[in-house]
């Protein structure tokens, strides 16, 4: 029987899609469940399923082209199984390892792809044989070997320090001039979209203020293990004081929540706090809703869960649409201090930055202490300076006495 595989049903924000990979070629036998393709849009990748048992018939959408919700993209053949004339004309030696990929899991895939796990030494524990990420987790912790390493660069190559992202161009010899064209994904493409249209279509200005992390830090030190027996293995981070104290402000300074909409400001009576998140593709900003009404815990759940999920891919668009103000966190990477930029329709954004040990004057004493910068990009159209630079300090009170959050005063 033969079933059309269709592009996924996308939310009203999303016009269309791009074939990113086509993981199956024609012919090729398919389980139900198993991963067939994948559809880049400009928030999210989204995977694309096998049906049932059977075989891919055709491709109708190759790599790169762009596709509509639901539009048709390949043709599946259920039950069948694959022919002399669908296989391939001939299979490497190599070939081992292509079928044990074809039975793992996507999550399974990437990470052995990202460690150098060859899937054929692994043993799967899923239905029929299929390898979960468990599988592989398992196998590196086994500490057994990966595949073979590629062979070694000749000497007189410079070694490249590794990345979190493929190199531009393959090691070369000295002197030698080499570059790569490759286009941009379509999230990248969208990034540079939005920041493009943030920088023109708003009055951007950018507040700073430092605040002395040491109340915080104390406070985290303290109750840190108690907080993770209590909330079920519940890490106290510091980004969940950050959502906090954002949400306090935001209550108190309502301009810094709202939002333009052509002529009319609009006031959001609610905190939904996007929280930016770096991936190999680009950033992303999921969105914790009603922020207003989770607990400390709650958020810091929230924030581990949204950071997992991207670094798997697994994030869903609707996940990252809307959200009324957003706080990112360069600290990670050593920044000490940035000028973030908006994300719009929002009207602000929290820059936090590196923890850093300063000198500072303290009651006519010079103590060293943990101080961060703190930056609040804000649209000058519907905040004004006196608004903004009220919002830092409420953070920053917040922070350095953070009885301030509970007793909100």
């Amino acid at each position: 029987m033969s079933i059309e595989i269709k592009a996924p049903t996308f939310p009203e924000s999303v016009q269309d899609g791009t074939i990113a990979t086509w993981h199956k070629k024609v012919g090729e036998a398919v389980a139900r469940d198993e991963l067939i393709a994948d559809v880049e849009t400009d928030k999210v990748t989204i995977d694309v399923v096998a049906p049932a048992d059977g075989v891919l018939k055709e491709i109708r959408k190759e790599e790169g082209d762009t596709v509509e919700s639901n539009e048709i993209i390949g043709i599946f053949e259920a039950g069948a199984a694959p022919t002399a004339s669908d296989a391939p004309a001939a299979e490497s030696s190599s070939d081992s390892e292509g079928a044990a990929d074809a039975h793992a899991a996507p999550a399974a895939r990437k990470l052995a792809s990202e460690n150098n796990v060859d899937l054929a030494k692994v043993k799967g524990s899923g239905k029929n044989g299929l390898i979960t990420k468990a599988d592989v987790e398992a196998f590196m912790k086994s500490g057994a070997s990966t595949s073979a390493p590629a062979a070694p660069a000749p000497a007189a190559a410079p070694a490249k320090k590794a990345s979190s992202s493929a190199p531009i161009v393959d090691p070369v010899a000295p002197g030698e001039r080499v570059e790569k064209r490759v286009a941009m994904t379509r999230l990248r493409a969208r990034i540079a979209e939005r920041l493009l249209d943030a920088t023109n279509s708003t009055a951007m200005l950018t507040t700073f203020n430092e605040v002395n992390m040491q109340p915080v830090m104390e406070l985290r030190s303290r109750y840190k293990e108690q907080f993770e027996k209590v909330h079920n293995g519940t890490r106290l981070g510091f980004m969940g004081f950050f959502v906090k104290a954002a949400v306090e402000a935001l209550r108190r300074i309502p301009a810094v929540n709202a939002s333009i909409d052509g002529n009319d400001i609009v006031y959001h009576g609610y905190q939904d706090i996007g929280v930016a998140v770096s991936t190999p593709k680009g950033l992303v900003v999921p969105v914790l809703r009603n922020a207003e009404t989770m607990n400390l815990a709650a958020v810091e759940n929230g924030i581990r869960d949204f950071g997992l999920r991207a670094r798997d891919g697994k994030l869903g668009i609707e996940e990252m649409t809307g959200g009324t103000f957003t706080i990112t966190n360069g600290g990670v990477f050593g920044s000490l201090m940035s000028t973030p930029i908006l994300n719009p329709p929002q009207a602000a954004i929290l820059g936090m930055h590196k923890i850093q040990e300063r000198p500072m004057a303290v009651d006519g004493e010079v103590k060293i202490l943990p101080m961060m910068y703190l930056a609040l990009s804000y649209d000058h159209r519907i905040i004004d300076g006196k608004e903004a630079v009220q919002f830092l300090v409420a953070i920053k009170d917040m922070l350095e006495d953070p009885a301030r959050m509970l007793l909100e005063v």
